[in-house]
């Protein structure tokens, strides 16, 4: 089961600097995304784990927390401490925190 982090938990952890993976679709993550977050839709998120750093934390977002769910469970069970960010990019995005719009920070999607 996917381990979830709160929003002021998860900005902490933004701030820090630990890797965050956004599921979204390209579509959805151009239009708007946290700073560094990496683009690697849940649908390839499994035949791409090699792209996801090992040996610290990684934080899922989405829309809203449903597909980041799913995502922090596969990387869960792939051996990675991977942690589902509740809200997601919308809670991120209405607390007035910044978002980059663009692929500038996707990887290939």
């Amino acid at each position: 089961m996917a381990r979830e982090v709160d929003q002021s938990a998860y900005v902490e952890a933004h701030a820090t600097g630990y890797v965050t993976v956004d599921v979204r679709e390209l579509h959805e993550y151009v239009l708007g995304h946290v700073p560094g977050a990496l683009s690697i839709p849940l649908s390839r998120l499994a035949s791409r784990l090699p792209e996801v750093p090992a040996g610290g934390p990684v934080y899922v977002i989405c829309a809203s927390g449903n597909r980041s769910k799913v995502g922090a469970d596969l990387l869960h069970r792939a051996g990675r401490d991977a942690y589902s960010v509740m809200g997601g990019t919308s809670a991120w995005a209405g607390a007035g925190r910044p978002v980059v719009t663009g692929e500038a920070a996707a990887a290939a999607g």
